[in-house]
């Protein structure tokens, strides 16, 4: 492809070709000069990317602004020229686009040049057939790019070359076509008057048939008569498109414009031009009727129809009120509601959120206009299917309706909901429908509810609808409107209640005021939570509900003219009464309970609402409510007086708790809200058995009983209203009833299966045998007497066919009397058998349900626990939540397959761990701190006992977080102490006192669960719990220690021991637990640890499982943090024999290394001998590879990258002293160390022989009993005796002499067996008293070792070492 080549390969012309463009040879040299970075632009410029286009062009725009001279743009314009016929589909345009831009901005360029060079470089008559298609395109986007330009209609030459060489090309529809045509009548849209009427004569035939003909002769038609309407005339004489002649033709047409715009979504526009012709000629009705209508939608064709609702949207906004009444009720708008309907099942085109957008812009498009904001809007919904509109009850539109379309929107359907006009509907039938032959289903009572019920909700949703604004009397009439048609009816008219005057034509049924009755609780909900005043705004207004609750009042006030549907009785209306009367007295309190008496006036307006809904229950509710108010406040005036004379009546806050519940019980949200809000403002005074209510009902084991006395009834509404909506909705899947009919049957015939009982078996046998049906051939008798029973024929397999006389076989065969009676009897048997099963499914979908309500109830009680829990995180009672919300944590963990479950296992846990123990305060005051300790043992033994380490984790957080109780009462009652007298805090301070619990009674319980997951197989119990545990009190830990320091070793399986390291290694460096030490002590532990991990690594290397491998992994863990402690600390501990261990399993280790390639196991044991004093040697192929030979070195600088120096121009580092004559002893293998180091090449200098002589006469290089020093890679701390005491290295200065403290050095991993024999053949000869032997340094050399001039890990002994050497000197 010709965008693919490279920039220098298609940059060089031939000679004759500069000479023809007047080049020269240095204009060639220049292009070869080019830099990359202006090349890769016309790579960038056929990126997909859009951005990355724009940007190549805008810099290449830049680039040749600096040179518009150059030879840069004679290459640019040859590169785009040639990218227009490149093979990439996506690329040419970019190409075209460049192109563009560049003649725009280098205007100083002629357009005819660049046409010639295009047909020049893409000559459709010279080039290769299989390249025709790009050179036809090469032209195209050619002609584009001069006119998106801007610059063609200014050159009148170029143009006409453009309209010929167009004309041209659009012979060629096979492979362009219809682009030549549209590319034409876009540049002729541009064009000036006079310039057109030069050019239209070539470019349109004088013939209605070929304007006909094509969508683009059309539009080039429409286009002339738009802007040169002289000149048509002139060329083609006076011509009537909408004619009845060119009717046909003109539908044709638009169909297959239609088509071409179909994967677009657009509007063509040859439709939307003849849609302004004929608003022009006020043609537009026979336009509409004609062409669209009796035309377009004749056969159903889905581009068509979109073409003719996207017209339908595009005509809003011109047509007067006439015309829209005309759209809005013919064919469009009918199809356009059952594609709407066809929509909603899955796979379908949906074309309702693009009408959606054209209404929207029809509403902003005229806001000073409501009288046609009014009629679009009104005849979208006035589109029903059987009665129910086919737009959604929240359609978004209406929030662009300015105020007085709103207020007449809502009159409108006020208006339709009390006088339903059918005819007034655009209503139709789906096919499906129309099929139907049930005659209930076409009753105009059938369509009159779905109409009702669609407004009702439409209403409350334009409420609903934040973005609309609403008038506080709009939203006064709507709920006023729906509170009335709930639960009142009109007796007589009058004048002071507006609703009264309204007049039915279709009676209000009982269905109906339920569907009312839902919508207007909704829509107090709505109010409720939008419309909320802030303090400043409530002093002037009171709240909704208040406002009905007076509407309410003024009803019942007015018995001649308004009825209830459900009249109040005398106590009901009492306690109506009642409740006005205490929320005066609310209303009057002072201003510091006002917070109180404002939710408590909130809950008895909401009860009073729903005494209408239901009056027996709310009554009781009312009345108790009014008591709980009077009682709580004035609670602080006669407190002790009404302890004294009420001692048998339940406190007032339980009897709320207990109102709570029920109120909860019904799924409203709002009553919810309610709930909380009052219980957050009484929950201070809550008492045991007040929340021991609220735990009974969280508790599945009495949630669960059967008919208790204290049981709350759960409802459901919301249900029964979509039982309703349910009953109203049409089955559109377009299965038929014979269908259904079939699948209930099979499915009964299968459920028949699953439940045959050995009961009905007897039964049926019985019947058989006293019929004597069990003839010879069973199989073949058996479906013809079960037939009649049902077509159950399928039991006669689960017959049992034994049993028979052979004697009764033998018999003959039954008479048809005796068959009938039969016959009957297995029918009747069969229909006690169905009626069984479906009383069975039927209890067993009851009880889902049931339990379903139960966990919703549970979920909305658990806010009353979330609101104590962060209300009141200091209330002793708070501690009597724990364990019921473990227990429904533990319970749901096994059963949270439903949604309900998961809820409310979400909830709950959330609830306990961030609101409760994760809470910055809690209980201080423990009045029983001896109930507190059982529990600690009780919640830690069932941590325990769980299957799940999640669940466990809950349980051991609640004894943690009671543990925190514990402490801060602990820590509060000695700030009392201290505060009362000098006495207290003269005592001194124990342990107890210190962590602030008693641990003789906490340490056993958790050491008891530390040892049983230590030892047991499969422990729920986890080392973060511990390790929380161990955090928070680390005078507990201290206490624990024992336990862990037993199971590092012994009889304890290897994952055990590797726990109880790890456990150890992440509680030893807390800081905390240090502090519980005392100096010795902790010595001592560090000692105990470090034994019990030595005998651990005396295996080390030699695991044969994963396990195994783990343990000797925390066993390095451990011992690094214990080594890092005692050099921290400088702890005086003999670490002598662990180096002993280590070195003793180094073979082994190397072993394991080289076969299983464990590095983190080497990498721990290396990290511990460093700490030790040994370094870990450099493995030989690192070595290897440090010193190249010179000539591969030499040839290697060549590849080098600039700027760096080869391997033998490098200045060497100097090594130490010590390590370099160390490496040239193990190198000659001999005792005479060698001269130079290894990684050095030999140097025969004499400055460096002096150099070499001083090394080997260096004290520091002497040999230990005739052993070499082990090799080093720099200076570092010298290995230790394993029979002396090791100590603490310091980081020695570059070019220290280094000595030996008694003797005998490590053998370094990597030492070849050469150095073995050498070491086997210096060993010493002579020993001390048995003690290893003796360096051979002098004296004075001796005083520079380790233990004189470094920190040792270790003092002790160290002065028994110093006389022991000044006895061998003397």
């Amino acid at each position: 492809m010709a965008e693919m080549e490279s920039p220098g390969s298609s940059e060089p012309t031939s000679p004759r070709a500069e000479a023809k463009n007047g080049g020269d040879p240095a204009d060639r040299h220049d292009l070869l000069k080019h830099s990359r970075e202006f090349l890769d632009f016309f790579w960038d410029i056929a990126k997909p990317q859009q951005e990355t286009r724009l940007e190549a062009t805008e810099k290449l725009l830049e680039y040749l602004r600096t040179k518009p001279k150059g030879s840069e743009m004679k290459y640019a314009l040859k590169r785009l020229i040639t990218g227009l016929g490149v093979g990439r589909e996506t690329a040419r345009p970019c190409y075209s686009l460049a192109l563009a831009q560049l003649l725009q901005s280098f205007e100083d360029i002629p357009l005819g040049s660049i046409l010639e060079q295009i047909q020049e470089k893409h000559d459709v008559q010279k080039v290769k057939k299989a390249m025709i298609r790009r050179a036809l395109f090469a032209n195209l986007f050619g002609v584009l790019a001069l006119f998106q330009s801007g610059r063609l209609v200014k050159d009148q030459e170029t143009l006409m070359k453009s309209v010929r060489l167009l004309q041209a090309l659009a012979e060629h529809s096979n492979h362009l076509q219809e682009q030549p045509q549209k590319a034409l009548v876009d540049i002729l849209s541009e064009v000036p008057e006079a310039t057109l009427q030069k050019i239209l004569p070539n470019v349109l035939k004088p013939d209605l048939d070929s304007v006909l003909g094509s969508p683009e002769h059309l539009e080039l038609f429409l286009l002339a008569q738009r802007k040169v309407p002289a000149k048509l005339e002139k060329l083609m004489g006076s011509v009537n498109l909408f004619s009845h002649e060119n009717i046909p033709r003109l539908v044709n047409v638009l169909k297959v414009a239609a088509t071409y715009v179909k994967k677009e979504h657009k509007l063509p526009t040859l439709a939307r031009d003849l849609l302004h012709l004929a608003l022009q000629e006020d043609k537009f009705p026979l336009f509409w009727k004609e062409v669209v209508e009796q035309g377009l939608l004749k056969k159903q064709h889905w581009p068509t129809s979109f073409m003719c609702f996207r017209l339908l949207g595009t005509a809003l906004p011109l047509l007067s009120k006439e015309q829209l009444q005309l759209v809005m009720r013919g064919d469009v708008i009918r199809l356009f509601g059952e594609h709407m309907v066809a929509s909603k099942l899955p796979k379908q085109s949906k074309f309702g959120a693009e009408m959606d957008e054209y209404v929207s812009a029809f509403l902003k498009g005229c806001p000073d206009d409501p009288k046609r904001q009014l009629a679009a809007v009104v005849a979208f919904t006035s589109v029903t299917n059987q009665g129910l509109p086919v737009m959604p009850t929240y359609w978004r539109v209406v929030q662009f309706l300015s105020a007085p379309a709103l207020r007449g929107y809502v009159a409108w359907l006020r208006d339709v909901f009390l006088q339903p006009d059918l005819d007034s509907l655009v209503d139709f039938s789906t096919h499906n429908q129309k099929k139907t032959q049930d005659p209930s289903l076409h009753r105009p009572t059938r369509a009159v509810f779905r109409l009702r019920k669609w407004i009702i909700f439409r209403l409350v949703s334009i409420l609903d609808n934040l973005h609309v604004e609403k008038e506080e009397a709009l939203i006064e009439e709507v709920a006023r409107f729906c509170f009335f048609h709930s639960f009142f009816e009109t007796k007589k008219p009058t004048s002071q209640i507006q609703e009264t005057e309204h007049r039915f034509s279709f009676p209000l049924e009982s269905q109906d005021r339920q569907v009312v009755s839902s919508a207007f609780f909704s829509l107090l909900q709505t109010l409720s939570a939008q419309f909320r005043q802030t303090p400043e705004q409530a002093q002037g207004r009171r709240p909704w509900t208040h406002r009905l609750v007076q509407f309410a009042d003024l009803l019942l006030n007015h018995s001649r003219n308004v009825t209830a549907l459900t009249p109040f009785t005398k106590p009901q209306r009492q306690a109506w009464d009642r409740m006005l009367q205490t929320l005066k007295e609310l209303e009057a309190r002072a201003p510091e309970a006002k917070a109180t008496a404002t939710a408590f006036q909130h809950l008895l307006l909401l009860v009073g609402i729903h005494l209408f809904k239901s009056p027996e229950e709310s009554c009781d509710l009312l009345g108790d409510i009014q008591t709980c108010i009077k009682k709580s406040l004035g609670e602080n005036a006669r407190q002790t007086r009404s302890k004294a004379t009420n001692a048998q009546e339940p406190p007032w806050v339980e009897v709320m708790v207990e109102i709570l519940l029920a109120l909860l019980a019904q799924p409203s949200h709002l009553i919810r809200q309610v709930a909380r809000t009052v219980f957050t403002h009484i929950c201070s005074h809550l008492t045991p058995r007040g929340l021991q209510l609220i735990l009974d009902v969280l508790n599945p084991e009495k949630s669960q009983g059967e008919d208790g006395d204290d049981n709350v009834v759960v409802t459901d509404d919301s249900r029964q209203l979509k039982d309703v909506e349910d009953q109203s909705e049409d089955d559109e899947d377009g299965k038929s009833e014979s269908e259904k009919e079939s699948d209930e049957e099979e499915s009964d015939e299968e459920d028949l299966d699953k439940d045959v009982d050995q009961g009905f078996r007897e039964q049926l046998m019985a019947v058989l045998q006293s019929g004597r049906a069990l003839v010879r051939a069973a199989p073949e008798g058996a479906p013809a007497c079960l037939e009649p029973a049902g077509g159950q024929a399928a039991h006669w397999a689960s017959v049992p066919q034994g049993g028979v006389d052979s004697e009764e076989e033998e018999e003959e065969e039954l008479g048809d009397e005796a068959m009938m009676a039969l016959d009957q009897s297995l029918s009747s048997l069969f229909a006690e058998q169905k009626l069984r099963i479906q009383a069975r499914k039927d209890e067993k979908s009851k009880l889902q349900k049931e339990k379903m309500l139960r966990r919703d109830f549970q979920i909305r009680v658990l806010d009353l626990i979330e609101v104590l829990v962060n209300k009141q995180p200091e209330n002793p009672l708070v501690l009597e939540l724990i364990e019921p919300l473990l227990n429904i944590i533990r319970r749901s963990m096994r059963t949270s397959s439903t949604k309900q479950e998961q809820d409310l296992l979400h909830k709950t846990a959330r609830i306990f761990t961030h609101n409760l123990c994760r809470s910055r305060h809690y209980c201080h005051d423990v009045s029983n701190q001896e109930v507190l300790y059982p529990q600690v043992e009780r919640l830690v033994q069932q941590a325990g006992r769980q299957a799940d380490s999640s669940v466990s984790l809950y349980y051991f957080n609640a004894s943690l977080y009671l543990l925190r109780v514990l402490k801060g009462s602990a820590v509060r009652k000695t700030q009392k102490k201290e505060k009362a007298g000098p006495d207290a805090s003269s005592k001194p301070q124990g342990a107890e006192t210190a962590s602030g619990l008693d641990l003789s009674l906490v340490t056993p319980v958790y050491s008891s669960a530390l040892s049983s997951f230590l030892t047991k197989r499969n422990s729920p119990l986890t080392v973060p719990m511990f390790l929380s545990l161990f955090s928070r009190h680390p005078m507990l830990c201290k206490s624990l220690l024992p336990v862990m320091v037993q199971r590092v070793t012994g009889s304890a399986r290897p994952r055990h021991q590797a726990q109880a390291c790890l456990l150890l290694q992440k509680t030893l460096p807390m800081k905390e637990l240090r502090l519980c030490f005392e100096d010795p002590k902790w010595e001592q532990l560090i000692g105990q640890v470090l034994v019990k991990v030595t005998e651990n690594l005396r295996a080390l290397g030699k695991s044969q499982s994963k396990s195994e491998l783990q343990k000797e992994l925390s066993s390095l863990e451990l011992l690094n943090t214990l080594l890092r402690t005692v050099s921290h600390e400088k702890l005086s501990t003999d670490l002598t024999a662990i180096l002993g261990v280590l070195q003793s399993q180094q073979p082994a280790l190397q072993q394991r290394e080289r076969s299983s390639g464990s590095s983190r196991l080497c990498d721990l044991y290396w990290q511990a001998m460093k700490t030790l004093g040994v370094q870990r040697p450099k493995s030989e192929k690192k070595d290897a590879k440090e010193v190249p030979t010179a000539p591969q070195s030499l040839v290697s600088t060549k590849r080098k990258k600039k700027g760096f120096l080869p391997e033998t121009k490098k200045r060497k580092k100097r090594k130490s002293e010590g390590a370099v004559q160390e490496e040239g002893a193990m190198q000659d293998g001999g005792a005479t160390p060698a001269a130079t180091g290894g990684d050095q090449p030999p140097s025969t200098g004499k400055k460096k022989r002096k150099r070499n002589r001083k090394k080997a006469k260096a004290p520091g290089q002497a040999q230990v009993n005739g052993t070499p020093a082990a090799e080093s890679p720099a200076p570092g701390p010298t290995t230790l005796n394993p029979s002396t005491p090791p100590k603490t290295p310091k980081p020695q200065k570059k070019k220290k002499k280094l000595s030996l403290v008694n003797g005998t050095v490590p053998v370094a991993p990597t030492e070849p067996s050469g150095k073995k024999e050498l070491q086997k053949s210096l060993l010493p000869q002579k020993e001390v008293s048995g003690k290893s032997p003796q360096s051979a340094l002098p004296r004075k050399k001796a005083k520079l070792s380790l233990a004189s001039r470094s920190p040792s890990l270790l003092h002790a002994g160290a002065k028994k070492k110093m006389q022991l050497r000044k006895g061998k000197k003397s």
